[in-house]
């Protein structure tokens, strides 16, 4: 709606804004949604729950959403093509970034309070669906461990770490100049 009210389209750059923004308006609605339910794990009633949950991270959301749209909104105002280019995509993620946040902050807990159950404690039922998942939870556990253990002996080593750190950034370099760059590829430029 707001797009069509601006005079967008559905161009290239806007749909690229719209499926981005899909992975970045959920973080909002995780934080809250995750805070409720851990007020919930430690006895507090689910409308309980969703009020103070909701009002113990609401800074909180609020501070993500601002730091996010404050990414985008400055491209908006660039000059020459860059800016004429992403003005489209900068306006669509961050009109939708904030639409995010107020959804995380009003609808969420509300949907909380009416739906979110606490089932921290019970026993499960033992059917296919609860051991596929109970057997990928090991699998990953086990993974995390491993993974784990790797940082430690990475973060042990800081010799490693700096070498490793300075190849990258050799690479980087060096594919920087081997490789062409440029705004627009040469493909679009005729």
């Amino acid at each position: 709606v707001v797009m069509k009210y601006l005079g967008f389209t559905l161009n290239f750059m806007t749909l690229l804004g719209l499926s981005l923004s899909v992975g970045v308006v959920v973080d909002d609605a995780i934080l809250v949604l995750e805070n409720i339910y851990r007020r919930m794990e430690n006895g507090e009633t689910r409308f309980q729950a969703a009020f103070n949950g909701s009002d113990q991270i609401s800074f909180a959301a609020l501070a993500s959403t601002l730091s996010i749209v404050a990414i985008f909104i400055p491209v908006a105002f660039m000059s020459g093509p860059v800016g004429i280019f992403y003005r489209q995509f900068s306006v669509t993620m961050a009109i939708s970034i904030v639409l995010s946040g107020i959804s995380a902050l009003t609808l969420t807990p509300a949907l909380c309070a009416m739906l979110l159950k606490n089932t921290h404690g019970k026993e499960k039922k033992k059917n296919w669906l609860n051991k596929f998942l109970d057997g990928f939870n090991n699998r990953y556990n086990k993974l995390s461990n491993s993974y784990q253990k790797l940082l430690g002996y990475i973060v042990n080593r800081r010799v490693i770490t700096f070498l490793a750190l300075l190849i990258f950034c050799l690479g980087t370099w060096g594919l920087g100049k081997i490789l062409p760059s440029g705004f627009i590829p040469n493909e679009d430029q005729g």
